[in-house]
């Protein structure tokens, strides 16, 4: 299962330099290598969502990088590309404002899900996986 790309949004900028700032695009081909790379070896490989983190304390939510998780999270629902795709953004979004996690999934930071949220996000994982 791979679960990528929220510490490429955030990172530069805040704690690495914004000359490592990457477009969705560049997102996408890592996700791609991933792939190849697991088919390659006979894998199957599933992808997951990026969580929603707009309000995060930790300064990684912009106006872009919500666009770049956005361009990605499409991406890996409907490319097809990944074996399967969890949907973790569906599953700990705020219906009141889905950029966001749900409040009572959120660890403190607006990015991290706490014990509510890590079970909402194993909850959404298909059991049909493990056979």
């Amino acid at each position: 299962m791979v679960l990528l790309g929220v510490n490429d949004l955030g990172h530069p900028g805040t704690i690495a330099s914004p000359s490592e700032t990457v477009t969705a695009q560049q997102l996408v081909d890592g996700h791609r290598q991933l792939i190849a790379r697991a088919h390659a070896a006979g894998l199957r490989i599933h992808g997951g969502t990026i969580l929603p983190f707009k309000g995060d304390s930790l300064g990684f939510h912009t106006l872009e990088n919500e666009a770049k998780r956005q361009a990605l999270n499409t991406w890996i629902r409907t490319s097809g590309e990944y074996d399967s795709v969890i949907d973790f953004d569906a599953a700990t979004r705020d219906p009141a404002d889905p950029q966001r996690l749900r409040p009572e999934f959120d660890g403190g930071d607006g990015l991290h899900p706490n014990d509510a949220g890590t079970a909402a996000m194993a909850a959404a994982v298909p059991v049909h996986l493990f056979r």
